[in-house]
């Protein structure tokens, strides 16, 4: 940060989210040395488990309230900062934005997967063409078939759906013959 500082340039800071660090991460005190710093932006992305035996830090309605009414605060009081809550904004604009409604992960294999928090492809980049990646058969029925609109319980409504991603992608493979 003091490199990105001293040459001048505009960088933000991207900050998982968990139960356990919540308010620490949320704090004045956290978010004013990012700002001594030169940060611009904190990204707050509520931590998604990866196993059901992490789901205890991901965080519940209560903290998401929480954090909801800290960045409202924030953003009136120290407006020398821009900030972002991963998912928590996404009710503000539709939905979620993985899966080509805004971006998509490109894995390091090439695959292009919803989200990095959704680590399911059917496509790879290497093979075909952007257009052609967004509009593969997982995102086009990922986008269509309305999983990205509805409310879920952790920080990824595909990761709560994860068996059902999985089926789109081994129904698209039988189809398609993708490999």
């Amino acid at each position: 940060m003091d490199e990105l500082q001293h040459r001048g340039l505009i960088f933000g800071a991207s900050i998982t989210v968990t139960t356990q660090n919540i308010r620490e991460v949320s704090s004045d005190a956290f978010l004013g040395k990012l700002s001594a710093k030169g940060c611009k932006a904190a990204i707050f992305v509520e931590y998604v488990p990866v196993t059901d035996d992490s789901m205890e830090l991901a965080p519940g309605d209560e903290e998401r309230e929480y954090l909801k009414d800290r960045i409202d605060c924030l953003r009136k009081e120290h407006t020398e900062m821009v900030y972002i809550s991963f998912p928590g904004d996404e009710k503000d604009t539709g939905g979620c934005v993985a899966a080509g409604r805004g971006f998509f992960h490109i894995n390091s294999h090439g695959g292009a997967e919803p989200c990095p928090f959704s680590p399911f492809s059917d496509i790879n980049v290497r093979d075909t063409s952007l257009r052609e990646t967004i509009n593969s058969g997982l995102f086009r029925e990922l986008r269509d078939g309305g999983y990205l609109l509805e409310d879920h319980i952790g920080g990824c409504t595909l990761y709560e759906k994860r068996n059902q991603v999985e089926k789109i992608i081994a129904e698209g493979k039988a189809q398609n013959n993708i490999r």
